[in-house]
């Protein structure tokens, strides 16, 4: 079952790109899936993706010459080099991106290049007690001490 959140990525990214950064297993990618599904997804967990773009960072360029709609990019921390290519796009081509990853640590540790001001970050944490509505007052049944 798809619990509603209260992030609106297609607003969010209609004005700006964003970073989306929290904990593993908290819905990022469903989110995404649920919300973005006519979107240019590159998943870098997938070998042969990750593969393409390490050995060559600027075919992304290529890829996305005449692509005018929202482009994901999921688990960024696994290339972070790929940042550069990013901003190249924001700035010529006026794209818009989304940015997903688990550790912004690893990120800011690694020094790379965090688009200076041309991507805002959202934190996503697990689900509040707001989207969990009805369900986060249920009585706990047969709770023990």
């Amino acid at each position: 079952m798809l619990i509603k959140r209260f992030l609106n990525l297609p607003d969010l990214l209609s004005k700006k790109s964003h970073f989306l950064l929290g904990p593993r297993q908290t819905g990022k990618t469903s989110l995404i899936r649920s919300t973005l599904p006519d979107c240019r997804n590159y998943n870098l967990l997938d070998f042969g993706t990750f593969l393409r773009l390490n050995q060559n960072p600027s075919c992304i360029r290529e890829e996305l010459k005449h692509y005018r709609g929202v482009v994901v990019i999921d688990e960024i921390q696994k290339l972070p080099g790929l940042l550069d290519e990013v901003q190249i796009l924001i700035e010529e081509q006026k794209l818009h991106f989304l940015l997903t990853g688990s550790s912004a640590r690893k990120l800011r540790r690694s020094g790379v290049n965090l688009l200076g001001g041309r991507a805002r970050t959202i934190r996503m944490h697990p689900l509040t007690s707001f989207e969990l509505g009805d369900q986060c007052s249920a009585p706990l049944k047969n709770r023990t001490s």
